[in-house]
C-alpha cells in the first residue's frame, strides 16, 4: 500500500535539502532544523503553541536518544585526561609506535582493527577501545585527528556494521522482510560489502592524502602533539606505576571483550560496559597520582569530560531533533498526526519512490540503493532496512530474480548512510573520541560514500 504524500512530507524533504545545502556551504544549520520542526509541527497540528512546545520537546527526545553516547564519550574523554596527564598513555602507545610509522600505516592499521572488531561488538564499544589508545600513535605517526576518525569511522560503521556478518542483526531484519534465509542475504552482500568498503575506503585515503600533501591538515597534527606534550605531568606516577597502569588498563579492556563474547553483549549493553570499566580506571589511576586530593580530582576529571561531551553534542541535538521526526520521533514529539496508513515521514517517501519507477534490474539496484539511502536518513541505519527488504522482494518478484542481491543492496545504502558514515550524530563516538568536528567529518566522508554507492551499485546490477 502507497501513502498518499502530504505537505508534511514535501516540507521534509524541502528541509532536508536546506540541511544539505548549508552543510555544504560550511554554515551552521541549526536555524534551519528549528525552522524545519517548527513548520512540520504547525502543519501537522495547526496549532501555534503546539507547534512552538514541539520544538523543545523534540531537543528533548535527542538529548534522551544520545544520553547514552554522550554519558559514554564523556566517560571516556575524562578517563583519556587522565591517562595524557599522568603520562600513562605515552608508556601504553610505545609499542604501537614501533608498528606505526607513517601515516599511511596508521590509517590502514587502525581501520583494519576497528574493521575487525566492530564485527564482533558493534563499532560504538571498538570506537571506546581503539581510540583512547592509537589516537596519539596515529597523530605522532603524522595521521591528522580527522584521518583517525575516518578510518574508525569507514572500516567501523560502513564495512563491518553494513555487512554485520557476525552478529547478524542486520541481514535477519532484512532478510525476514524480504522472505529470505538469513545466510542467502550475507552471502549476497559479500562482494558488494567489500566492493563498497575498498572502493570507499580507498578514495578516501587518496583525498585525506592529497590535502596532507597540500597542507591543509598538517597544522591540526603539530598543534594536537603540542597540545598532548604540554599536558603530561610526569612526577604524579613512577615510572614503575606508569608501567603497572599501562599493562592494567589493556588488561580491564580486554577483560571486557571475553565479557563481550561470552556473555554475548552487544550494542548498548557493550558499550554501557567499556563506560563502567573507564569509570574504574579513571578513579584508580586518580587516587593513586593524586593520593589525598583524588577524590576532588576524579570529580574534576568527570566535570572535563561532561563538559567536552556537551559542548561536542550540542550542534548536533537541533539536526538530530529534526531527523527524528522522520521516523518514530514524531508521533513521540507533535502526537498521532500523521496520514493514515503512515509508517513514518521516511518510510513513506521510500514507498513512494519505488512505485513510481519502472521494473528492470538496472532500475531495482538503482531504486533500492535510493530507497536505503533514504530510509538512512533519520540517523539510525537499522530503522529503514526491513523496508528494503520488503521492496527487494517486490521488485525480484518482478525482475524474476535477485531478491538476495537487491536486500544486500538496500541494507548496504541504509547503513552506511544512516549508520555512521555520512548523518553527523550517526558518526559522533569516532569524531568525539578525535576531538574533530562530526560535521566536518561528515562533509570528508561525503564524497568517498557517494563514489563508493554508485560503484556498488553497478556491481550490483551484474550480480542480480
Amino acid at each position: 500500500m502507497v501513502v498518499e504524500l502530504t505537505a508534511l512530507h514535501w516540507i521534509y524533504v524541502l528541509f532536508i535539502a536546506l540541511i544539505i545545502g548549508f552543510m555544504v556551504m560550511r554554515r551552521d544549520t541549526t536555524l534551519v532544523c528549528i525552522a524545519g520542526i517548527f513548520l512540520i509541527a504547525f502543519t501537522a497540528t495547526g496549532s501555534l503553541s503546539s507547534s512552538v512546545s514541539s520544538i523543545f520537546n523534540s531537543f528533548i527526545y535527542a538529548i534522551t536518544e544520545l544520553l547514552s553516547t554522550i554519558l559514554v564519550i564523556s566517560i571516556i574523554v575524562g578517563m583519556s585526561r587522565t591517562l595524557t596527564v599522568t603520562g600513562i598513555n605515552d608508556v601504553m602507545i610505545s609499542p604501537f609506535s614501533k608498528l606505526i610509522k607513517n601515516s599511511s600505516l596508521a590509517y590502514w592499521i587502525i581501520g583494519i582493527l576497528m574493521m575487525v572488531i566492530s564485527w564482533f561488538f558493534w563499532p560504538s564499544p571498538a570506537v571506546a577501545l581503539l581510540g583512547a589508545v592509537l589516537l596519539p600513535v596515529a597523530l605522532r605517526a603524522g595521521l591528522p585527528a580527522l584521518g583517525v576518525a575516518m578510518a574508525m569511522n569507514l572500516f567501523g560503521h560502513g564495512i563491518a556494521l553494513s555487512g554485520d556478518f557476525i552478529i547478524q542483526a542486520a541481514p535477519k531484519l532484512t532478510a525476514d522482510a524480504a522472505s529470505l534465509k538469513v545466510s542467502d542475504v550475507v552471502q549476497a552482500s559479500i562482494p558488494l560489502v567489500f566492493v563498497m568498503g575498498l572502493v570507499t575506503t580507498v578514495t578516501a585515503f587518496y583525498f585525506l592524502k592529497r590535502d596532507m600533501k597540500k597542507g591543509k591538515l598538517q597544522s591540526e597534527v603539530i598543534s594536537e602533539e603540542k597540545k598532548e606534550d604540554s599536558q603530561v605531568q610526569p612526577e604524579l606516577l613512577t615510572e614503575g606505576k606508569k608501567r603497572f597502569f599501562a599493562i592494567f588498563v589493556p588488561v580491564l579492556f580486554l577483560i571486557d571483550v571475553a565479557a563481550m563474547y561470552f556473555l554475548h553483549l552487544q550494542g548498548g549493553d557493550a558499550t554501557a560496559l567499556i563506560g563502567g570499566t573507564s569509570i574504574f580506571i579513571l578513579l584508580a589511576i586518580t587516587l593513586a597520582a593524586y593520593k589525598n586530593k583524588g577524590l576532588e580530582q576524579t570529580t574534576e576529571y568527570l566535570i572535563e569530560g561532561f563538559q567536552f561531551g556537551f559542548r561536542v553534542f550540542g550542534p548536533v541535538i537541533p539536526i538530530a531533533a529534526f531527523f527524528y521526526l522522520g521516523d518514530a520521533g514524531f508521533t513521540k514529539i507533535i502526537g498521532d498526526f500523521l496520514p493514515k496508513g503512515s509508517q513514518g515521514i521516511v518510510n513513506d517517501l521510500g514507498v513512494a519512490l519505488a512505485s513510481i519507477v519502472p521494473l528492470s534490474k538496472e532500475v531495482g539496484a538503482i531504486t533500492l540503493t535510493a530507497v536505503g539511502a533514504i530510509t538512512g536518513l533519520d540517523g539510525s541505519g537499522f530503522s529503514g532496512i526491513s523496508l528494503a527488504g520488503s521492496i527487494a522482494h517486490l521488485f525480484a518478484i518482478s525482475i524474476g530474480k535477485g531478491a538476495a542481491t537487491l536486500t544486500a543492496l538496500g541494507q548496504i545504502a541504509a547503513i552506511w548512510v544512516g549508520g555512521g558514515t555520512l548523518v553527523p550524530w550517526a558518526l559522533i563516538p569516532a569524531a568525539a573520541i578525535c576531538n574533530v568536528d562530526p560535521f566536518e567529518l561528515a562533509r570528508r566522508n561525503l564524497l568517498p560514500v557517494t563514489i563508493g554507492l554508485v560503484v556498488t551499485t553497478i556491481v550490483a546490477m551484474f550480480l542480480i
